[in-house]
């Protein structure tokens, strides 16, 4: 049933700290997405998610859950990057709430900060690996649970009234990933341009080699705790330049298998 509450599931193993040092790194749950092609895009939605194409994407490894901000916490800590400048704000500075305000350039100085740290090279995902993860196995549904508005989720006329929820509360999709389609946009690997899927490779696309617009634009994927409909469709897409920090973007990290 979509939007479940989490605790009425069963539970899945907390991320664990590596060490008890407060700079060392939580190491994130990953789950193994599989290989496989799937379709791409959409034909009832916007003209930058057309046309719908068929996509292979390689078996890789997703977190389960956004950065939180106890996880970034770790990251400030250890390099003395900036913190979040949300961080003072009593919505946004919970620490399993998703970290936001984190431009792209900071979210890929993370992901090379844990690799160094923990030996596995993380990195952000790509549109169509994040595409492939959201649908969870369901082929051309709107939504990760199938075709059903996002007003039929559980509680959904009282959540993300002021900022993000704490990650993981709510059921986990078809490949246990919770969250992604609502809560934050999540920053993606690629460069975005509009028209990119008339010219994207079947296997594994990565984006194009630079943005054409001006100023030039990161993608993301999922949804936002502050828009007017909180929960995004599989193909949506959306960018923003890749310094913007803004109050409704955080991430996810991937890695190889």
């Amino acid at each position: 049933m979509p939007g479940k509450r989490r605790d009425m599931m069963p539970t899945l193993a907390p991320a664990h700290a590596i060490g008890g040092n407060e700079t060392v790194p939580i190491d994130p749950k990953l789950v193994q997405i599989p290989e496989g092609w799937f379709l791409m895009g959409s034909d009832a939605g916007q003209e930058c998610e057309r046309p719908i194409h068929r996509v292979w994407i390689d078996s890789f490894l997703l977190a389960t859950m956004q950065v939180t901000n106890a996880e970034y916490e770790r990251f400030v800590q250890a390099t003395g990057a900036m913190p979040s400048p949300f961080w003072r704000d009593a919505n946004f500075n919970h620490p399993q709430q998703p970290v936001t305000g984190v431009s792209w350039h900071e979210a890929a100085r993370y992901c090379e900060w844990l690799s160094q740290l923990t030996g596995r090279a993380y990195r952000l995902p790509t549109e169509a690996e994040w595409e492939r993860a959201v649908r969870g196995g369901l082929e051309q549904k709107q939504f990760p649970w199938g075709d059903e508005p996002p007003q039929a989720l559980s509680d959904y006329t009282t959540r993300w009234q002021t900022g993000p929820e704490p990650v993981g509360r709510y059921a986990p999709n078809g490949f246990a990933l919770y969250d992604i389609g609502d809560n934050v946009h999540e920053w993606c690997s690629d460069w975005y341009d509009p028209n990119y899927y008339a010219a994207s490779p079947e296997r594994n696309p990565r984006g194009p080699e630079q943005s054409p617009m001006k100023p030039a634009r990161k993608s993301s994927r999922g949804g936002s705790w502050r828009h007017h409909i909180k929960v995004a469709r599989c193909s949506a897409r959306s960018s923003i330049p890749p310094a913007f920090q803004y109050a409704d973007y955080g991430f996810r990290v991937a890695c190889g298998v």
